[in-house]
């Protein structure tokens, strides 16, 4: 199984790995936003793309300091192109919101945010 990885930069995925870079995905939006500041309160994530995925085999994650905080399970309710989860709250800090889209070949990429403190 051949396995491609993307890496957001400025809230565009930038995919690696040689020719097969036509079939990536692109991230459009999300919540948060690349190195945004989010209030405490925040617990709805969500990563648009430019084209359907796979929501039953996609995941989304919290990591802290490399660390897994939280696997969120996206809703199979949501867009076509989007992956939704709610997130219990995080206490103030530097994360990153890391995204896979299953299927073949998968797709993964990082949305680095924080936490704003009280």
């Amino acid at each position: 199984m051949m396995r491609r990885r993307s890496v957001i930069a400025g809230g565009g995925a930038v995919l690696t790995g040689g020719p097969a870079w036509a079939q990536g995905v692109r991230v459009l939006d999300s919540a948060p936003k690349a190195h945004a500041t989010i209030d405490s309160r925040s617990s709805a994530f969500f990563v648009r793309f430019d084209r359907p995925v796979d929501h039953g085999d996609s995941r989304l994650a919290i990591l802290r300091d490399g660390k897994l905080v939280e696997v969120l399970h996206p809703r199979l309710e949501s867009a076509p192109n989007v992956l939704f989860a709610r997130a219990p709250t995080l206490p103030p800090g530097s994360y990153t919101l890391h995204w896979r889209v299953g299927g073949m070949p998968q797709f993964e990429g990082e949305i680095p945010f924080t936490v704003a403190g009280g």
